[in-house]
């Protein structure tokens, strides 16, 4: 057998008796295998701990932690074999499937970067993901091909399109190769990769509040850090059974819930989307021990017409994130899940891997409606618009954060990078208040977002579409409270004098512009919007003025 390491040199040798940056560099590059700390290896290290362990369950199928090793390292032989070089992007567009997760741990074994696409999204807004992260890998779903069928010519720069095959017997379309196919007889060993904490590892776009998506580059520092510090906060077990239920596309679902509970050894449940009857059904199935959802999914479990007849007692740990969770159904489920006394509450953004603070189960009542504090490795503080920060309580300021957490940047965007990140501290976007003992609560947006279901909507890019209309004079999308999705993306419209519009016209228009989770839920007609001095419109007017609208019109 080859020695691992090529002989030393006297001046190699010399290295060991100095700290300096060369000296160093040389050491981390000798052994980096030995001591390196990545994401390529928590698999490994779980089947070391777990080998027979169940870590994915999917419909009839259970990958141990033992085989889901060496499906991942099969993987990435086969990226490596087609010539997939360090950081490149592998992109999938799937559902909640053992191929998703593969895909994730087996590109980054590889050295490349996973992007995960929003399969909410349509045709021309996928092949901007895609072609604006330079993918060279490209991975679809069956059910999912009809969202990218006539736009895949549209991105010259995949090289290799593969076929995720979830419905028996359905054949690859032209041009896609077989994804089990394609790499099942490539060597179950660990591809001998040089890899780094600092190496870049996932990608993901988001909307925020532009009309153009942003590329958000993780690390395997922020990622782990992240990881570590859900565990501890979130008390995660060994033991414990992850019922994984919304999209795993999300970094939400994927980085505060499935990454860490695979890095730990616990069990993971795959349901391919969040149906209530499918939740409840596994919850007792599978003795699930925690979930994961925002308020929206909890409410529609609360609101199952069967939800008695399950056995739920199993579920001792509740999550939630993306919206605030209204104090009463929170108490609704306490009284339900009699076994689920424990509610935590994360809050973050992409940018940060995404959880920045967590509000624990001893604090849900006293602080119902905060979003906690910065999480293990994170601080927080709130910033005036000069930077300044605002520490006096119930004064507003902007939420920013600095840890290991945060973003190594936008791809190919220097200057949002770069504001983003200025002086020091990350900048959310949000306007939070601190109360008198330093938890935040958030209560506006500085940048014109909609959270429905859990899902960004920039209002811009909704009001864009509107103002194709001639008829439309002005146009105000904002979020105001909605029982089902939390907020509801409501369009406030100003028609051009002498011209009449009918809300399903302005709803079919957005129709055939946006996803679906983007079109408006609701359409207001009125004759001005209010402004500042300067011409600026007053959303947070309007927010308040209209805020029961869905109470009266549902």
């Amino acid at each position: 057998m080859a020695a691992l390491y090529p002989p030393l040199t006297e001046e190699d040798k010399q290295k060991y008796y100095a700290l300096t940056d060369e000296n160093l560099d040389f050491l981390r590059r000798r052994y980096s295998r030995v001591g390196r700390w990545v994401i390529a290896d928590i698999i490994r290290r779980s089947a070391y701990r777990y080998p027979d362990k169940p870590a994915l369950i999917y419909r009839d199928r259970v990958l141990t932690y033992s085989q889901l090793e060496q499906e991942c390292n099969r993987f990435a032989h086969a990226l490596l074999n087609m010539g997939l070089r360090k950081y490149d992007r592998v992109a999938i567009l799937a559902h909640n499937t053992l191929d998703h997760v593969i895909t994730w741990l087996g590109t980054a074994k590889a050295g490349g970067v996973y992007l995960a696409i929003n399969y909410l999204l349509r045709g021309k807004d996928i092949s901007y993901c895609i072609n604006h992260s330079e993918a060279r890998v490209f991975v679809v779903e069956d059910s999912l091909y009809p969202l990218v069928q006539d736009v895949l010519g549209d991105m010259p720069g995949v090289e290799l399109f593969l076929w995720s095959d979830q419905v028996a017997g359905q054949p690859a379309p032209a041009g896609f190769t077989p994804l089990a196919g394609w790499y099942a007889g490539q060597p179950d060993s660990e591809p001998g990769v040089e890899l780094s904490i600092l190496d870049p590892v996932q990608m993901t776009y988001t909307s925020g509040t532009e009309t153009l998506p942003k590329g958000v580059i993780l690390t395997n520092q922020s990622l782990l850090a992240e990881y570590t510090g859900c565990i501890i906060d979130g008390e995660y077990s060994p033991e414990d059974v992850n019922l994984n239920a919304l999209p795993i596309f999300h970094c939400a679902q994927r980085d505060v819930f499935l990454t860490p509970c695979l890095m730990l050894g616990a069990t993971n449940i795959l349901l391919p989307q969040a149906d209530p009857q499918q939740i409840l059904q596994s919850i007792e199935k599978y003795r699930v021990s925690m979930f994961f959802a925002p308020p929206t999914v909890w409410i529609s479990l609360l609101r199952h017409p069967e939800l008695n007849k399950y056995d739920l007692s199993s579920l001792i740990k509740g999550y939630y994130g993306a919206s605030i969770m209204p104090v009463e159904v929170l108490k609704e489920l306490q009284r339900t899940f009699t076994g689920c006394q424990r509610f935590y509450n994360y809050y973050g953004q992409t940018e940060l891997s995404p959880y920045h603070t967590v509000l624990r189960p001893a604090f849900q009542v006293s602080k119902a409606g905060s979003a906690g504090k910065g999480g293990l490795h994170m601080e927080t503080r709130l910033e005036d618009d000069e930077h300044n920060p605002v520490c006096q309580a119930g004064v507003a300021g902007e939420i920013c954060g600095r840890g290991p957490h945060v973003m190594l940047m936008y791809f190919k965007e220097p200057e949002k990078t770069e504001s983003t990140l200025a002086h020091g501290w990350f900048h959310s976007g949000d306007i939070g208040v601190l109360d008198e003992d330093g938890f935040v609560s958030v209560v506006d947006r500085k940048k014109d977002m909609v959270k429905s279901g859990g899902e960004n909507v920039a209002s811009r890019e909704v009001e864009e579409v509107i103002y194709l209309d001639p008829r439309v004079s002005e146009v105000a999308v904002v979020g105001l409270p909605h029982a089902r999705w939390v907020e509801g993306v409501t369009a406030i419209v100003v028609p051009k004098a002498g011209e009449s519009i009918t809300q399903e016209e302005i709803l079919q228009l957005c129709r055939q512009h946006l996803a679906p989770f983007k079109v408006p839920k609701g359409v207001i007609f009125v004759p001005e919007l209010p402004k500042t001095p300067s011409g600026k419109i007053l959303k947070r007017d309007l927010r308040q003025e209209y805020r029961d609208y869905y109470d009266s019109a549902l």
